[in-house]
């Protein structure tokens, strides 16, 4: 079964150009283990979500969650696939390339963004 781009599924909240996130956002976002799990795979490589919860080892449900909080975020972009027997399913890619955290003169966050 080969899939075809079409674009965006929804429109999320684009973000991508100009990624703002304070460290308090990002410390509450990857403070936990199952979204550090999921942005890790598909940092790897854009994966379906059933994709994505396979390789991290969550299920479904929590996969698609962390997906749709990082999609919110502005660190992953969703892109709607079209089966060549009709069928869709979305592939979800990160956006951010490096996120980084500064104490220096106070928290600074830092998120580059692929291009």
């Amino acid at each position: 079964m080969s899939a075809h781009s079409v674009s965006q599924s929804k429109p999320p909240v684009d973000r991508t150009d100009d990624i703002d996130l304070s460290a308090t956002e990002l410390f509450d976002l990857f403070g936990d283990e199952y979204t550090r799990r999921v942005y890790q795979t598909v940092t790897a490589q854009p994966r379906s979500g059933r994709a994505v919860a396979e390789a991290a080892d969550v299920s479904r449900t929590t996969a698609y969650r962390r997906l749709n909080e990082l999609r919110d975020a502005g660190l992953v972009r969703t892109e709607m696939m079209i089966c060549d027997d009709g069928h869709h399913k979305e592939r979800f890619e990160a956006v951010a390339t490096s996120l980084s955290v500064s104490l220096d003169d106070g928290l600074k966050t830092t998120v580059d963004v692929a291009n």
